[in-house]
């Protein structure tokens, strides 16, 4: 916001010599829109103005300056409140500023107008600052809508949507399960931003980006001195997601020694700084992630079976790419769009040789495949409608992705034949060549596996 833009300031002081010059000193300033109030209970009455800044008299005759703090503290907490006081002791001073006053001047310091002034214009630009955020708030709660931020319309995101609705609900923990590239994350900012916590933080921690030996430290925080190389206090992930929510995202790769802390974080509530023992209680939602089947993990000794059930909360599998049908072009159409706003291009368009062959693709990098599968194909295109030879699909991790599955010999040929037909524009003399088998069993395969619904 512009330095011009006009606040609203209410001064509470009994002293009327006082009052003078406080009206000489913010009189200076016409952006500044002032009233003014001799008691206490004139100012909380007059609360319903909305004043930006207070500058509050500790000595008033009617009530205490504390209590007229807390008072206006209770009513708005993001009024900034600037102590004008002639009581100088500084136990005070520390009391009222851990009460939630923005600043402290004593009247009797010789630069108390500069004081004043200046503290004014840091309390105006707190505002102006948190204005902001309230709107980059709203603006980002509307781009995470539902229907939005998660785009599709088959039986198994509509069903995503439902269980989407219930958890913004409450507060349970939410554990969201699918393969790579299906938008996990996505998921959980969808949850936070949509729920009562939208205006605190969100914090994403990716497990498996941290070494290991600094995850304790990233997620609880330390101390300066708790181990070689913590030359400064570290605010941990918990504590920077206070009031909202934290996304630990793939879960099942955290070694078993820090489950354990995990656990007692998310039983107490509450967690110690590495190399200090005060405790720190917490106020946040949980949502958790993970590629991995997490029971088979525990099953396997790998994964805390009383954590588990911790996490388990309200769980959420997101369906892979290859299962949402038709959402596979609504998703292309809209990256497309995405990716010709960003580029300045002139809008795409998706030929239906080229739809089909995005249809017929199992994307075993699930949505995030598919973005770049698209920004590919609108590079590659010569003009402003992508065809079929546009496309481009990395055949090598398909196989890779594929293989590691276990399916019937019969799904394995089907797998393979397809792989080659989209790598080869559907062209089946070719892929007969390229596999050294006849035509008509292609043609077989691919009726019996379409019949069997794979």
């Amino acid at each position: 916001m512009s330095d011009n833009e006009q606040v609203k300031i209410f001064v509470v002081e009994d002293d009327p010599i006082y009052t003078k010059f406080l009206k000489y000193v913010l009189g200076l300033n016409p952006d500044f829109e002032v009233e003014y109030f001799a008691t206490g209970k004139d100012c909380i009455s007059n609360l319903h103005k909305r004043p930006s800044v207070i500058t509050l008299d500790y000595t008033l005759p009617d009530m205490s300056g504390e209590k007229v703090l807390q008072s206006i503290r209770e009513f708005d907490p993001n009024i900034s409140i600037i102590i004008v006081s002639a009581q100088e002791k500084i136990a005070t001073a520390v009391e009222l500023l851990k009460g939630g006053a923005f600043d402290y001047i004593s009247k009797s310091e010789q630069d108390a107008k500069d004081r004043i002034l200046n503290s004014i214009k840091n309390a105006r630009n707190r505002v102006f600052l948190i204005k902001e955020i309230d709107r980059l708030s709203q603006e980002i709660a509307v781009k995470y809508e539902f229907e939005k931020s998660i785009i599709g319309t088959s039986p198994a995101i509509k069903k995503i949507f439902e269980l989407l609705e219930k958890a913004v609900k409450t507060q349970i923990t939410v554990s969201v399960t699918g393969e790579t590239g299906t938008g996990k994350e996505l998921v959980a900012k969808a949850i936070h931003f949509n729920s009562k916590r939208k205006n605190k933080p969100f914090v994403a921690v990716n497990i498996t980006a941290i070494p290991r030996d600094l995850i304790e430290s990233e997620l609880f925080g330390h101390e300066k001195g708790a181990f070689t190389g913590a030359l400064t206090r570290r605010i941990g992930k918990f504590e920077e997601a206070e009031g909202g929510t934290i996304f630990l995202d793939e879960i099942g790769e955290m070694d078993l020694s820090l489950q354990s802390k995990l656990l007692r974080v998310l039983q107490e509530k509450e967690l110690t700084r590495i190399g200090s023992n005060q405790v720190i209680k917490l106020d946040v939602r949980v949502i958790v992630a993970t590629h991995r089947n997490l029971h088979e993990e525990v099953m396997a000794g790998r994964f805390r079976e009383d954590l588990f059930y911790r996490l388990l909360g309200l769980p959420i599998q997101l369906p892979p790419l290859r299962e949402r049908g038709q959402d596979v072009i609504l998703l292309a159409k809209f990256f497309l769009d995405l990716f010709t706003k960003e580029n300045g291009l002139p809008k795409f368009k998706i030929s239906p040789e080229a739809q089909d062959k995005l249809l017929n693709y199992h994307y075993p990098g699930n949505v995030r495949e598919l973005k770049s599968v698209i920004e590919l194909s609108a590079v590659m295109a010569e003009g402003n409608d992508i065809q079929a030879k546009d496309i481009t699909f990395n055949t090598i991790l398909a196989e890779d992705n594929f293989m590691l599955k276990e399916m019937s010999l019969q799904e394995y040929t089907y797998r393979i034949i397809r792989s080659y037909l989209n790598k080869y524009d559907n062209n089946v003399v070719e892929v007969a060549k390229k596999l050294d088998i006849g035509k008509s069993s292609i043609y077989r395969y691919l009726k019996e596996m379409e019949a069997a619904g794979i």
